[in-house]
């Protein structure tokens, strides 16, 4: 379930004015800017942002980043943007400049299904005049991981429920990536890759179950000691959206809020991007393993506009 909804009261032009007294004059009142973002959905801001420009002659983004600064502007011009350019523009800033965020890249497209990897690919292609997403990877990244992100890139996934999975292969599938682990010297990562890039979610569940029988331990306890680096946490990212995707990403926030200091693009980008599709489990999730509740940890690491801007899109 998602924490923000279309708001069935929604009035662009009333919006745009809101918007743009907050913005006039000296100073800007950021009340009324949350206020208004913060409760209407994506498609409805792409709404005001045009009902913005017919009525005062201005781009609402651009006045936003003149108005605005720091984290707060970093959390509203993500809301502004449609979500999958909005991914696409954060997976080329991963790759940009010296070094490569892998973490970016594992985040966006190990959660993707065989439609959503499509659109994204297209958006990418479109916002970067023919770059291809694909090209990109194989330049950025390398080895076994550049492998894992072009099978995943391919959007080749089998898709299927629960009541589709084929038990035989399910278990072959499961011997296959034992063998090419602990069950022999060294890992045969082109195994691992063909299963857990290509089989479905209800499949691979049934894979990991299978797999406990066959070896005595979790999939992911052998892929810790068997793999390392970049791929290794694009395979355990993998295991655990198949087994609950909302506590990927739970746990990617809990991530971004421990330790020395906030990781704050990640903070924004997770709670944004699920904020209109399961938010409300994400946040469940959080509560039930971490203690408190995430609007407790946002207001524990976050300040100002941007905490009360996060707060709310969590809407505790």
């Amino acid at each position: 379930m998602a924490t923000i909804e279309p708001a069935d009261d929604f009035d662009p032009e009333k919006d745009a004015e809101t918007l743009q007294e907050a913005m006039q004059g000296w100073g800007t009142e950021e009340g009324p800017i949350i206020e208004v973002l913060a409760n209407r959905s994506n498609s409805q801001r792409v709404e005001l942002a045009s009902q913005f420009k017919t009525m005062f002659g201005d781009d609402l983004l651009e006045r936003l980043k003149d108005e605005l600064k720091g984290d707060f502007e970093e959390t509203v011009l993500a809301l502004m943007t449609p979500p999958v350019e909005y991914q696409a523009r954060c997976l080329k800033a991963a790759m940009a400049g010296a070094g490569t965020c892998e973490d970016v890249l594992i985040e966006i497209m190990c959660t993707k299904n065989n439609t959503e990897m499509e659109e994204l690919k297209a958006v990418y292609s479109e916002l970067y005049e023919g770059d291809s997403l694909e090209d990109d990877i194989e330049n950025e990244t390398s080895g076994h991981f550049k492998r894992l992100l072009v099978s995943l890139c391919n959007a080749q996934r089998e898709e299927g429920e629960e009541d589709d999975v084929d038990e035989d292969l399910a278990e072959e599938d499961a011997r296959e990536i034992y063998e090419a682990g602990e069950g022999q010297r060294g890992t045969d990562e082109s195994k691992f890759n063909s299963v857990l890039a290509l089989r479905s979610f209800a499949h691979l569940r049934k894979v990991f179950d299978k797999y406990n029988d066959l070896a005595g331990q979790s999939i992911d306890n052998m892929i810790d000691e068997e793999c390392e680096g970049s791929v290794e946490d694009g395979y355990l990212a993998i295991v655990s959206c198949v087994r609950n995707l909302p506590g990927f990403f739970a746990k990617r926030i809990n991530d971004a809020c421990k330790g020395m200091g906030t990781d704050d693009t990640t903070l924004i980008r997770c709670i944004v991007s699920r904020s209109e599709i399961d938010l409300v489990q994400v946040k469940e999730v959080f509560e039930s393993r971490y203690g408190r509740t995430m609007a407790e940890a946002v207001a524990d690491e976050c300040g100002g506009d941007y905490k009360n801007m996060l707060l709310a899109i969590v809407k505790d």
